[in-house]
C-alpha cells in the first residue's frame, strides 16, 4: 500500500519536512504505526491531532492503500 502523509506547524519542524509518502506491504496500518514508520520516531507527540482523508480520527484509526494522513499539533485560539 502507498499513503501520502502531511505534517503541519511544529510537527513539520520536528520531522524535517512538510510531506512524504509511505509504502508498505501491510494491508492496513494504524495512524500510530504510520507515524513511527514514516518519521522513525517511536514517541507519538502529546495531544496530537490526526486526520485521514481530511476527517479527524482517533490515534488508532486504520489507514489503507491510497489514504492521505495529516498530523497536526494541538490547536488553540484566543
Amino acid at each position: 500500500m502507498k499513503i501520502k502523509i502531511n505534517y503541519f506547524a511544529s510537527l513539520r519542524e520536528e520531522v524535517g519536512c512538510s510531506h512524504n509518502s509511505l509504502e508498505s506491504d501491510a494491508m492496513s496500518l494504524s495512524t500510530k504505526e504510520v507515524w513511527t514508520l514514516a518519521t522513525g520516531l517511536k514517541d507519538f507527540p502529546n495531544k496530537i491531532l490526526v486526520a485521514v482523508n481530511q476527517e479527524y480520527v482517533d490515534l488508532n484509526a486504520s489507514v489503507v492503500d491510497g489514504d492521505e494522513v495529516a498530523f497536526f499539533p494541538p490547536v488553540t485560539g484566543g
